[in-house]
C-alpha cells in the first residue's frame, strides 16, 4: 500500500527544508499544514519559550474509526549541522547529499515515513484506533523538545520513536542514562621561569584527575568520555584556571552513579595533590529506560513485521533520544531502527527499501 515514489519525494522534499536545532519553524509550519490537510488537529506547543527554538513541538491527533488502544508516533525535527542547503541525489537506490551537508535522514525519515502511513491510512480507510504524533524540536544536544513537551496533551501509554540506524525490524527496548560533568579547576598563577614553585598549575590538577579516570568503554553496560578542555596562556605562567567536559553513560543508573562518582573524586584528589581546588558540576541528562522484550510494545512490532516478512531483532543502545524522555513521562516508548546511516556525517545516506520498509512497518503498527 506505500506509495514509493510519494515516499521517495516526500523525503527529498523535507531534507531540502533547513532546520537546524532551534531553527525548526518553517519545517514545522509546513508539517503542521500537512498534518491538518490529512485531517489530524495540530497544536504547537510552548517549547519554544522554554529552550529558546524559534519553534514548539507539534503535537497531532487521528481520532480512531475503531476500538483500539491510543499509540503515539514521533521522530523529532531538528538536523545536525552543517544541514544548511541538503541538496539530495539518488545513486543505486540509495540517497545521499551533495557531500557538503549531512542529509538528515536522522530524522526527516522517520518523519516521512510517519506522514506516508498517515496517507496511507486516509486513502485506504483502514482501521484504527486514537493516533497521536510528537514531531519534536532540539532533539540534537539535550532533548530539550521532548524534556519540555506538554504531556498534558499526550494520552498514549505506549509509544513509537523512529530515531534509530540498524534495520527496519531492529527494536531498541534499552538506553542508557547520562550525566554530564563540568569541571574548574583553580591554581594559583606564577612566573614560570622566575618562581614556578610559588604557583599551583590548574593544568596539572586536570591531567592528574583524567590520567586517573577510567574513561571511554568502561564496561559492556557503561561509557565515559572528555569532550573539550580548555584553559592556560602564555608558556611563562602557571596556569590558574583549566575547565573541562564530560560526560558518563550507563544502562544501569547505579553503575553511572558508581562512574560519576568515581570521576568526581579523581577531581577532588588531584586538587588536593596540588592544593589547588576543584568545582565539579554534576548534572543527569536523562534517565535510562528498559522495556521487557515480552512488552505489548515490543510484541506489536514484531508482529507487524511477521506480517511484512522483515526479520525483528531486539537490542540495546549506547546513545539517548527522545525515547529516553517518554519513557520518563509515563509513555512506554521503544525506539525502531530505520536505516539511518552513517548519521551526523558528510558520508550519511539512506537506503530507499529502508524508507519503504519504515513506513510498511509504521502502516502495520497504525491499524494493529
Amino acid at each position: 500500500m506505500i506509495n514509493k515514489e510519494r515516499l521517495v519525494d516526500r523525503f527529498m522534499r523535507y531534507v531540502q527544508i533547513d532546520s537546524p536545532t532551534k531553527e525548526e519553524r518553517e519545517f514545522a509550519l509546513i508539517l503542521k499544514k500537512e498534518l491538518e490537510e490529512l485531517g489530524l488537529s495540530v497544536v504547537m506547543d510552548d517549547a519554544a519559550e522554554k529552550t529558546g527554538s524559534n519553534s514548539g513541538n507539534l503535537i497531532a491527533k487521528l481520532k480512531g474509526n475503531a476500538e483500539k488502544e491510543t499509540i503515539l508516533f514521533s521522530s523529532h525535527m531538528d538536523t545536525v549541522s552543517p544541514s544548511r542547503g541538503v541538496k539530495p541525489k539518488i545513486v543505486d537506490g540509495t540517497i545521499y547529499s551533495d557531500g557538503t551537508t549531512i542529509l538528515g535522514g536522522d530524522d526527516k525519515a522517520g518523519i516521512a515515513s510517519i506522514m506516508e502511513a498517515l496517507t496511507v491510512l486516509k486513502e485506504e480507510n483502514l482501521p484504527h484506533g486514537d493516533i497521536e504524533i510528537a514531531f519534536t524540536i532540539y532533539e540534537e544536544g539535550g532533548l530539550f523538545g521532548s524534556k519540555n513537551l506538554d504531556y498534558t496533551k499526550i494520552d498514549a501509554k505506549m509509544g513509537f520513536v523512529l530515531d534509530s540506524g540498524g534495520d527496519p525490524g531492529d527494536i531498541i527496548v534499552q538506553g542508557p542514562a547520562q550525566n554530564k560533568i563540568d569541571v574548574k579547576f583553580t591554581g594559583k598563577p606564577a612566573h614560570a621561569g622566575v618562581a614556578p614553585e610559588t604557583g599551583i598549575s590548574a593544568i596539572m590538577m586536570a591531567a592528574e584527575a583524567i590520567s586517573s579516570m577510567k574513561l571511554l568503554r568502561v564496561d559492556e553496560e557503561t561509557t565515559a568520555n572528555i569532550g573539550s578542555i580548555s584553559g592556560g596562556g602564555a608558556t611563562n605562567i602557571v596556569t590558574k584556571e583549566v575547565i573541562f567536559h564530560a560526560e558518563a553513560r550507563s544502562l544501569d543508573n547505579e553503575k553511572l552513579k558508581v562512574q560519576s562518582d568515581h570521576m568526581v573524586k579523581c577531581c577532588e584528589d588531584a586538587a588536593r595533590k596540588f592544593h589547588g581546588k576543584e568545582d565539579v558540576q554534576v548534572e543527569n541528562a536523562y534517565g535510562a529506560f528498559n522495556i521487557p522484550v515480552d512488552h505489548p510494545t515490543v510484541k506489536a512490532v514484531e508482529e507487524a513485521c511477521e506480517k511484512l516478512g522483515i526479520p525483528t531483532r531486539t537490542t540495546t543502545s549506547g546513545g539517548g533520544s527522545d525515547t529516553n524522555i517518554f519513557n520518563a513521562n509515563g509513555v512506554a516508548a521503544i525506539n525502531l531502527g530505520i536505516g539511518e546511516r552513517k548519521p551526523h556525517t558528510l558520508e550519511e545516506h539512506l537506503h530507499i527499501i529502508d524508507l519503504e520498509n519504515t513506513a510498511r512497518i509504521v502502516v502495520e503498527l497504525m491499524k494493529a
